[in-house]
């Protein structure tokens, strides 16, 4: 009796011993994945878990601090607070006047910690590259800015830059927070036109602004005409080159195959000959 006590304890011990070593795996290997669902988010991203979050909301964010991500009914991504520069080279935009006006910048935008925002970042941002991003800002500010400029006259553009770049900074900015992005910069880095008047008037400034006068003469071609053609007398009026001037009669024709001549800066001159509508293009 005694020989099969001893014999079934001998039997027994490993046994215990395989059922130690199986638990401590088991618990460490809870540990191991329970430290591996709890999330550290660090200051240049944003945590973003969705899954089973709080009712009506479809994930929840996080800027620093950290989370447990309850296995099976949550999952995590990150978005990246990283700046992105774009370069917007816009050109032809049309303003309060109708003048074309190019005004190539630089904006730098990101994504937005603000928590009112960072839910617009979660849902339309996450997962997408940053080139996709960037091309989706780009499209936004493109539009924004030429709503901006088509809000103002060309000198305002020119010479009033606050006013100009804090009016494109919030039409910017207001439409990319729908988005889950913040305007972090803006650089106009220049403003031209394509009729070249600001390039004539800042000549005009930096001349101490002299006199213009403008010699506008215009025979009248003899058609079915009986009479002499009758000169006109000069005028003061500004132009541009390259713009268009239509010339009318005293009873308001407009007249016809007229050659005209106007003296304007430093003494140039600009012809040309009206067509059918009595309109002659500067050049």
């Amino acid at each position: 009796m005694m020989y099969l006590g001893l014999l079934a304890q001998s039997s027994g011990s490993p046994m215990m011993l395989i059922l130690a070593i199986c638990l401590a795996v088991i618990g460490l290997g809870s540990i191991i994945f329970f430290f591996s669902r709890y999330q550290k988010c660090p200051s240049d991203r944003i945590l973003v878990i969705y899954g089973k979050t709080a009712k009506g909301r479809s994930s929840r964010c996080m800027h620093g601090g950290s989370a447990f991500i309850w296995p099976f009914i949550q999952a995590f991504e990150y978005l990246d607070l990283t700046p992105i520069p774009i370069d917007i080279p816009l050109e032809g935009a049309i303003d309060r006047e109708g003048n074309r006006v190019n005004a190539p910048s630089t904006f730098t935008v990101g994504i937005s910690t603000d928590p009112s925002i960072m839910s617009n970042a979660a849902e339309r941002l996450l997962g997408l590259q940053l080139t996709q991003v960037r091309d989706l800002a780009r499209d936004i500010i493109f539009g924004q800015m030429r709503l901006v400029i088509a809000s103002l006259d060309i000198e305002t553009i020119n010479y009033d830059r606050d006013l100009l770049i804090n009016k494109i900074s919030d039409y910017v900015q207001n439409e990319l927070s729908k988005v889950g992005l913040r305007l972090i910069n803006v650089n106009i880095k220049d403003i031209t036109d394509n009729s070249g008047y600001l390039t004539a008037l800042g000549k005009w400034i930096s001349a101490g602004k002299p006199e213009v006068t403008e010699d506008l003469s215009i025979p009248i071609e003899l058609e079915k005409m009986d009479t002499n053609p009758i000169p006109l007398s000069p005028c003061e009026q500004w132009h541009v080159e390259g713009s268009e001037i239509q010339v009318w009669d005293m009873k308001d024709e407009p007249i016809r195959r007229a050659s005209v001549e106007l003296k304007v800066l430093y003494g140039s001159k600009l012809l040309g000959t009206t067509d059918d509508e009595g309109i002659v293009k500067l050049a």
